[in-house]
């Protein structure tokens, strides 16, 4: 029996059970909404199990799901390439994880502007610019790519958008999908402070134990998904 993660509640949950119903495989709670096991038709042999987005990938990395749909952004934070491997995209749950600078900054306009700021930064105020982001490998890799280096990331676990108002960091580093928060906190996207762009993806598990029925399994699963066999 191969178990698949989906998300548990909310508007991912919904896309997930549309995308997989759209391709004759029906997901739906077991019972009521408050409880956190599901049924499938349409194919034998596979079970869901719901889950925050969050955390997906740690069941993944665990092993203790075979398959599970989660946005990208969160894999490729927490996760590596040894662990998991990307089946499909399934293109729902649209997100950018950007850069945003204060509207004020009026002279900051790009990843090199913001570079040579933070340098002024550290100068005039005796510590390095701080960027709010639960991202911290994604944003710290890109920065380095950029080479930007005068920088500390701070962690923000929440309402990222306000610690620049809050006076705890200068920049952040965030997923956004229409913009409108970041707007309302006087905040602008770097015209190339784009990160990563992330949407909803089926991943499948390196860590899980594939015995020969759960591949078998999956052989049925994919053909009827339209996706390809077990990638690794």
């Amino acid at each position: 029996m191969i178990r698949v993660g989906v998300p548990s509640k909310g508007r991912l949950m919904q896309d997930c059970f549309d995308w997989f119903g759209a391709r004759g495989v029906v997901m739906r709670r077991a019972g009521s909404d408050r409880e956190y096991s599901g049924v499938v038709e349409g194919v034998e042999g596979v079970v869901p199990v719901l889950l925050s987005a969050g955390e997906i990938p740690r069941e993944l990395a665990a092993g203790r799901i075979h398959l599970g749909v989660t946005g990208s952004d969160l894999v490729r934070e927490q996760l590596g390439a040894d662990e998991v491997a990307e089946v499909a995209r399934l293109g729902f749950g649209q997100a950018d994880l950007v850069i945003a600078v204060p509207n004020v900054w009026i002279d900051v306009e790009t990843v090199d502007d913001l570079d040579a700021a933070a340098a002024g930064f550290r100068k005039a105020h005796g510590h390095r610019l701080r960027i709010a982001t639960k991202y911290h490998r994604l944003v710290r890799d890109f920065l380095q790519a950029q080479g930007v280096a005068d920088y500390q990331l701070v962690d923000s676990q929440g309402a990222t958008e306000g610690t620049v108002l809050n006076g705890t960091a200068e920049a952040i580093a965030d997923i956004t999908s229409s913009g409108e928060t970041l707007r309302a906190n006087h905040l602008r996207i770097l015209s190339d402070g784009l990160i990563h762009s992330s949407q909803a993806v089926l991943w499948a598990s390196r860590m899980a134990e594939w015995s020969a029925a759960d591949l078998a399994a999956y052989a049925r699963l994919a053909a009827k998904l339209g996706v390809a066999g077990v990638p690794f």
